[in-house]
C-alpha cells in the first residue's frame, strides 16, 4: 500500500504455530536508492521484491536495510538479502540490539528453551523443524549504528527515536516530511485502534510504556504499526491515550 510519495508499506501474510498474521515491513525510496525498514519471516524476501517490483523499484537500488530490532520476524530475511545484493547493502541497528543480530548472543525471545514450550503442542516432525530455526536463526553483521535522534539520509530524512521496552534496542521511525510514524512494535493497532505495549512480549513494559510518550513530541497524521498496518484516524488523540494510560499504570 502506497502512504505517500516513495513511501510503500509491505503486507506479508504469514502463518505461524497454527495463527495467520499479516507483518507490515516499510520501503523507502527516491530516483537514487532506496531503505527497506524490516524484513519479515525467513522465506520472505521474494515477496519482498514482488512489492518492490510494484513499487518499480529493482533489488538492485536497495542501498539500506534498516533492523528495528533483534525479533525473528523482523530479522528473518536479512541473510537472503544479504545473499544476493551482498555488501553492498548496509545494515543498521541500535547497539543495545547489534549482539543478537549479529549471532554473538541468542534471540532474546526465541531461544529453543523458550520455543520447547511454545511449540509443545506441534505434531513432532513441524515442531523440530521450527526448533531448528529457531536454533540457528537469521544473522548478519551490523554496518552502521542507530543512535537516538538520529536521521538518516532515507524519505527526504528519516528519523531515529530510540523506543526501548519492547527489547532494549527497539527503535521507531518518522518521517517529517511526510509526518509518518513508523511505530514498529512500540504500539499495534487492533481494529483500528492503536493500542500500547503488548505485556507478554516486552522485555521490559513499564519502559515500553514510557517509550510511547515519546512520540507526543512529534507532528503524526499517520502510524504504520508492525502488527496491524495503517492508521489515520486521530493518531495523536490516540497516542495520547495510550501515553495517559501507561502513566497511570506506571503510579499503580
Amino acid at each position: 500500500m502506497m502512504i505517500d510519495r516513495g513511501v510503500e508499506m509491505i503486507e506479508l501474510q504469514e502463518e505461524a504455530f497454527g495463527q495467520k498474521t499479516a507483518l507490515h515491513p516499510v520501503l523507502i525510496w527516491d530516483e537514487t536508492s532506496a531503505a527497506l525498514i524490516d524484513t519479515g519471516m525467513p522465506g520472505s524476501w521474494e515477496r519482498i521484491k514482488a512489492a518492490m517490483a510494484d513499487c518499480g523499484v529493482a533489488p538492485e537500488k536497495l542501498a539500506a536495510v534498516i533492523l528495528t530490532h533483534q525479533d525473528f520476524d523482523h530479522v528473518g530475511s536479512i541473510e537472503e538479502i544479504r545473499r544476493e545484493l551482498g555488501d553492498r547493502v548496509k545494515v543498521y541497528a541500535h547497539p543495545l540490539d547489534r549482539p543478537y543480530i549479529e549471532g554473538d548472543l541468542p534471540l532474546t525471545k526465541t531461544t529453543p528453551e523458550i520455543m520447547e514450550k511454545t511449540l509443545a503442542a506441534l505434531p513432532e516432525e513441524p515442531r523440530k523443524k521450527a526448533l531448528a530455526l529457531f536454533a540457528n536463526p537469521p544473522k548478519t553483521k551490523v554496518d552502521a549504528a542507530l543512535t537516538d535522534g538520529q536521521l538518516l539520509p532515507f524519505g527526504g530524512g528519516l528519523q531515529v527515536i530510540h523506543t526501548p521496552g519492547h527489547t532494549e534496542g527497539h527503535v521507531s521511525l518518522y518521517l517529517p516530511q511526510s509526518k509518518i510514524l513508523l511505530a514498529v512494535d512500540a504500539m499495534m493497532i487492533i481494529g483500528g485502534k492503536l493500542h500500547g505495549p503488548v505485556p507478554q512480549t516486552s522485555l521490559d513494559l513499564a519502559e515500553a510504556r514510557r517509550s510511547v510518550a515519546k512520540f507526543l513530541d512529534y507532528d503524526i497524521e499517520t502510524v504504520v504499526c508492525y502488527h496491524g498496518g495503517l492508521l489515520e484516524w486521530e493518531p495523536m488523540e490516540q497516542i495520547r491515550r495510550i501515553a495517559a494510560e501507561a502513566d497511570r499504570a506506571g503510579k499503580e
